[in-house]
């Protein structure tokens, strides 16, 4: 699977699976515009790129500011040339349960997991068109497929994605531009790893493979999925997920 030419951007793309994603698509010969909104995760990142042997560029906004998504996109198509790919990964948690959860709890992690994701697909959906081609991936969730009590807000967000990936993929599939959505599982990332020894052995106890997912293997899904390989593949979700939900 080759992605020469190719240019691709990835929210969240300096950390946890998204770093993954970054690298795998750049591995494949795509030139990679991996997006953050914290500054200081680009020096930590760019070790990481480096290590993996692949050129990364780095560009930093708040996916969930549809003005600041615009230009960068703009900026990204007049440097770059065109867009191609886009995989949205950005994404936050603001975990407790629903009687003690903060209304500005619930619309952070709206604002970025799900609005960011609409924002970031309007940005480019005009310029796929024009091309007639261009593959989306969303990152879900398996919780946006099966909820999770303490995160109705994370839930909620994942599942709007899922729902988002269907409508979107009905609408630009005959301009040949391919949405589809990933739904990790339990991914061994910085977020979980963030997670208690109890939390972690309740999600270990439902995964029918006994282990947690790595991010690579997370990466290697959406690789496929951008690729010409899975040209016959949109408006679907894919779990990966060692089993977890079936």
């Amino acid at each position: 699977m080759t992605l020469e030419g190719k240019v691709a951007i990835v929210t969240g793309g300096t950390r946890g699976i998204g770093r993954a994603i970054s690298v795998r698509l750049a591995k494949a010969g795509a030139t990679v515009v991996a997006i953050h909104v914290r500054p200081d995760t680009g020096d930590e990142a760019e070790l990481a790129f480096a290590d993996a042997g692949v050129t990364v560029h780095r560009r930093q906004a708040n996916v969930s500011d549809l003005e600041a998504v615009n230009e960068l996109v703009k900026d990204v198509i007049a440097e770059f040339g065109g867009l191609d790919i886009l995989v949205n990964n950005a994404g936050i948690t603001r975990d407790g349960l629903l009687v003690r959860m903060k209304e500005a709890d619930f619309d952070d992690v709206i604002a970025i997991n799900l609005k960011g994701t609409f924002n970031c697909i309007k940005a480019v959906t005009r310029t796929m068109m024009k091309a007639r081609s261009g593959r989306i991936v969303n990152i879900s969730s398996v919780v946006g497929l099966c909820g999770n009590a303490g995160q109705a807000n994370y839930a909620a967000s994942k599942a709007g994605i899922i729902g988002l990936t269907k409508s979107v993929a009905k609408e630009l599939a005959s301009r040949n531009v391919r949405v589809n959505c990933v739904a990790p599982g339990y991914i061994d990332t910085d977020m979980t790893g963030a997670m208690n020894d109890a939390a972690k052995e309740q999600f270990l106890g439902q995964i029918p493979l006994g282990r947690a997912g790595l991010p690579d293997e997370v990466a290697g899904l959406v690789g496929y999925l951008v690729s010409d390989e899975a040209a016959y593949i949109t408006g679907q979700t894919i779990a990966i997920d060692g089993g977890m939900v079936m």
